[in-house]
């Protein structure tokens, strides 16, 4: 064994060293290096692409050595035949498998060394964004094993004839037909079950497979089975012509059945390994493409039966057809984790009819028509490509607009992806989870006993209204305790008894006080009610409005769903309803999918008892009773996120600023955070689309070029809190016209706070309402700059502690002959949160327009900041580790104009350096190869 290995590390070095004899391994070097940074920079219009990976250099990679192999390897053994040196190889004292071996791995070392000088673009991507090692590894990997398949290729078809010309062609035949019958464009002519086995056999459908950083042991033993079977078959080519002109011998014969039960044991071995779905490495970071321990927990939690079904439809659009595999490979994957509970289904209603009316009717889903084009025809085609979710009477539904993501590559060309289907599908799960949970019995949900501690004043003490309450309070607690079997009990208790010790206490730990139905009816009581479960979770309950049983049912059903487990969240949502405000209709959308949205105008001084967290959006003007409903929701221990600033920019045909006065100005100075009347401009920004004019044969023309724009902050790296679960994940977020937050560290005595969003070193402030760059004036940012630079506070989330803004004044609800308690909770328990993002545009429709112009794809990192926030505010531990896999694709840092020239022309620099090297390092080991000859000579 020692001895062979020997042999074929001797004949490596010899092949290798051959290659160099010659300017053929410079040439296909050099050829390959201008072709791969051609199609990089050029074909794939890296910087314009602005995503951080290495896509677009493994993208053509299955083409570029098709003919680039071929041709390496056309003159391995024809050139051997045509000069009469195969008869002496063959019959030296070498092994056959000997000279096999060793001039495949000679050649694919060729490939390799040309491979590792791509490098340049690897420091590239690194080097100007956040690149995932875990797709750069497969795309290596992958790489090599498609060069060791189609350099096994090369050289048994070389052995088969004399012309290097002929080898050639049959080569890059051969490895074109293995590349064509996987080629998306070739499978999109079948269904999926035929599309399916042919992307099984296809050499590019595996390639891509591996590129996205798993490497699963199928796809690897699919190359490695290539290169075995083409071995055999050149080693068995050359013992053929060993016997040439012999009669057939015996030992003939036992070589043609070793080779027929080599291939087919290499081939068969397919078909063991095919059930080996887990045999297999996910390098991504975060694991992307393999299930997270969010989705496995939410699968095992199921106690009813969970369906899902895929409508797929088997001729659709072009780009949509080799997602379906992919789809269906995903579904089957949350089978598996789910063993019994879960089912899955695929259907195509075009061709069973009856499915068809139960999709439309049952679920709403119907055909949506694609137009196809081509160079023969232009036609329309109606297809399907939605996922349905199902659990127990409740259903959701995922179409395409929900599971791809279409970005442009250039003029006319778009990359149709998947958009993270584990998260959509998860979410999809929670929902209707929830949903039906929802429907039952909160109480049968709950893990530990919980308790209603009704702090109330006697009868005598109360209005009229709040004696029937109490009453129908006493009836709900009998009620409860009953169906809760023994989880639920409910206790009185007067806080003016004892002396007011209770009372004093009440005070302290929730802010608790004494209150008065009216200004008429000064005389103060208590009516206070505090849900309270294990670990110290305590819930407040709000008095119902009106004050009626039904009402009270209500708000202590919502108290019950917050403390037990797998209830959805309600999210109350304020946002501007008059013309010319922003419209946030895609951010609501969204939050939508995961949870309840609560629309809500605050008019009545009063959040909804059944929302768990209270978003802000651009406020205006809000008047005392709005500004006090905000106040009371965060003294209950409720979570608030606010979008605010002193300035509003109306985006139409120009771009307009006016200042804005939201009315909670001294709220939030009274917390401890003041937002500077100045706009943030940095640097370090993202694109705005703007307008340009330029002449072009006498010709006046207006296009849209994509130009800096300080009022974008670009923020990332040290820009986002990498500490706090909001922005741990994000990677990156652009925010639009934001105002400096500046935090009175002496009010936050005993709170937590987070600064999330920090804008560069390179910022300034302006006061200025002109929001137009100015490029001529300006022609590197569009603005001047002015006063000091340095880093501003963009975003903050306090946790703690807050007292009242209403402490000692009058409730702002109170009026004549009200029937209700007016009474204000001085300060809020330790659980309360409050995020404040200082920009009114955030998350706005006309923000996200403005990005995902900028981008080719729709930007969507405003909205998973606010689903990130809820999350966090709602502590959805298990939902947030899923979300931070599913980010939005890493961005490039943004460049200056002209240096994307500077980095494409450092690469090409690089690679030519590069090559310069291995000319430098043959040229002297051959000259020390000389030396050494001449040594020899002279002993001799």
């Amino acid at each position: 064994m020692r001895e062979a290995l020997q042999e074929v590390g001797r004949i490596v070095r010899k092949e290798f060293r051959g290659h160099f004899a010659s300017p053929a391994a410079y040439l296909f070097i050099a050829a390959f290096l201008a072709a791969t940074l051609f199609v990089v920079f050029w074909v794939e219009a890296y910087f314009a692409r602005n995503i951080a990976d290495l896509r677009p250099l493994f993208r053509w990679m299955p083409l570029l050595l098709i003919f680039l192999v071929a041709a390496l390897t056309m003159r391995s053994w024809s050139e051997e035949r045509r000069a009469g040196t195969l008869e002496s190889l063959l019959t030296a004292p070498v092994r056959p498998a000997s000279l096999v071996l060793g001039k495949f791995l000679a050649t694919w070392a060729l490939v390799a060394l040309a491979l590792a000088l791509t490098w340049p673009v690897v420091f590239t991507a690194a080097w100007l964004g956040p690149l995932d090692p875990g797709p750069v590894v497969g795309g290596y990997v992958a790489t090599l094993l498609l060069a060791a398949a189609y350099v096994a290729i090369g050289q048994t078809l070389s052995a088969r004839t004399d012309n290097p010309v002929v080898a050639l062609i049959l080569t890059a035949a051969v490895c074109g037909l293995f590349y064509l019958v996987g080629a998306d464009f070739f499978t999109a002519l079948f269904g999926h079950g035929v599309a399916g086995v042919l992307a099984l056999l296809g050499s590019g459908s595996r390639f891509e497979s591996i590129t996205r950083g798993v490497l699963d042991l199928r796809d690897l033993y699919y190359y490695v089975s290539i290169v075995g079977v083409f071995l055999l078959l050149n080693l068995y080519g050359l013992e053929r012509l060993r016997w040439v002109g012999n009669p057939w011998q015996p030992a003939h014969r036992r070589w043609a059945w070793a080779l027929g039960l080599g291939v087919a044991n290499l081939v068969a071995a397919h078909l063991w390994l095919a059930p080996l779905s887990l045999a297999r490495l996910d390098l991504t970071e975060g694991r992307q493409y393999s299930l997270s321990e969010a989705t496995r927990a939410q699968l095992a939690a199921l106690e009813e039966p969970l369906l899902i079904r895929g409508y797929f439809s088997s001729r659709t659009h072009p780009l949509l057809a080799p997602l379906v595999p992919r789809m269906k490979d995903v579904l089957e994957e949350y089978a598996a984790a789910a063993g019994g509970r879960a089912r899955v289904e695929f259907v195509d209603p075009q061709r069973d009819r009856q499915a068809e009316e139960e999709a439309a009717s049952r679920y709403g889903i119907r055909p949506v028509p694609f137009q196809i084009a081509s160079r023969h025809q232009a036609a329309v085609v109606s297809s399907y490509f939605d996922v349905v979710v199902a659990y127990g009477d409740q259903h959701e539904t995922l179409g395409y607009r929900e599971l791809i993501e279409v970005k442009a590559r250039g003029e006319g060309e778009l990359d149709v992806v998947l958009r993270d289907p584990e998260y959509a599908l998860t979410r999809a799960i929670r929902k209707v989870v929830q949903a039906y949970e929802a429907a039952g019995n909160p109480l049968e949900r709950l893990e530990q006993p919980v308790r209603l501690a009704a702090y109330v004043s006697p009868d005598e003490r109360l209005p009229e209204p709040l004696r029937e309450l109490r009453g129908h309070l006493v009836a709900l607690g009998d009620s409860l305790r009953e169906r809760s079997q023994g989880k639920f009990e409910l206790h009185f208790a007067d806080p003016d008894a004892d002396g007011g010790t209770l009372a004093r206490e009440l005070q302290q730990r929730y802010g608790f006080g004494p209150q008065v139905a009216s200004l008429v009816d000064p005389k103060p009581f208590w009516f206070y009610m505090v849900l309270e479960g294990g670990e110290g979770q305590a819930v407040q309950v709000p008095l119902p409005e009106p004050l009626e049983r039904e009402a009270l049912q209500r708000n202590l059903d919502a108290a019950l769903q917050r403390l037990a487990p797998g209830f959805l969240r309600t999210v109350a949502v304020w946002r501007p309803q008059s013309h010319g405000s922003p419209s946030f209709g895609r951010l609501t959308d969204m939050l939508g999918e995961g949870a309840r949205v609560l629309d809500t105008d605050l008019s009545d001084g009063r959040v909804s008892a059944q929302a768990d967290l209270l978003l802000v959006l651009s406020p205006e003007n809000l008047n005392d009773k709005q500004r006090f409903a905000i106040d009371q929701f965060l003294m209950r221990g409720g979570s608030v996120v606010l979008a605010t600033s002193p300035f509003q920019v109306e985006v139409g045909g120009s771009l307009t600023a006016r200042r804005q006065t939201s009315g909670l100005e001294d709220w939030l100075a009274h917390h401890g955070l003041r937002i500077g009347a100045q706009m943030v401009l940095d640097e370090r920004n993202a694109a705005l689309p703007v307008p340009v004019e330029r002449s072009l044969g006498g010709l006046t023309v207006r296009e849209i070029r994509m130009l800096p724009y300080p009022h974008f902050p670009d923020l990332r790296g040290e820009g986002l809190d990498a500490q706090h679960p909001i922005t741990a994940s994000l990677r990156q977020l652009t925010l639009n016209w934001a105002s400096p937050i500046d935090v009175d560290e002496a009010r936050q005595s005993g709170r937590q706070v987070a600064r999330l969003l920090r804008s560069s070193n390179a910022s300034w402030v302006s006061d200025s309402l002109d929001v137009l760059p100015d490029y001529r004036s300006h022609p590197e940012t569009g603005f001047a700059v002015q006063g000091e630079r340095g880093p501003r506070l963009l975003a903050v989330a306090l946790e703690g502690r807050f007292e009242s803004y209403y402490r000692g004044k009058d409730s702002p609800l109170a009026e004549d002959g009200a029937s209700r308690a007016l009474g204000v909770i001085e300060h809020s328990p330790a659980s309360a949160r409050l995020v404040v993002v200082a920009s009114n545009a955030f998350g706005s429709d006309a923000a996200i327009d403005l990005a995902s112009q900028g981008l080719n794809t729709l930007y969507l990192q405003p909205v998973a900041f606010v689903q990130n926030v809820i999350d966090w505010a709602l502590e959805d531990r298990a939902l947030l580790a899923l979300r931070g896999r599913s980010q939005w694709a890493r961005t490039l840092d943004p460049l200056p104009e002209g240096h994307a020239a500077r980095w494409e022309a450092a690469n090409y620099g690089l690679a030519a350096l590069g090559l310069a090297a291995v000319v430098l390092w043959r040229h002297l080991i051959a000259r020390a190869d000389r030396r050494r000859h001449q040594r020899v000579l002279a002993e001799v």
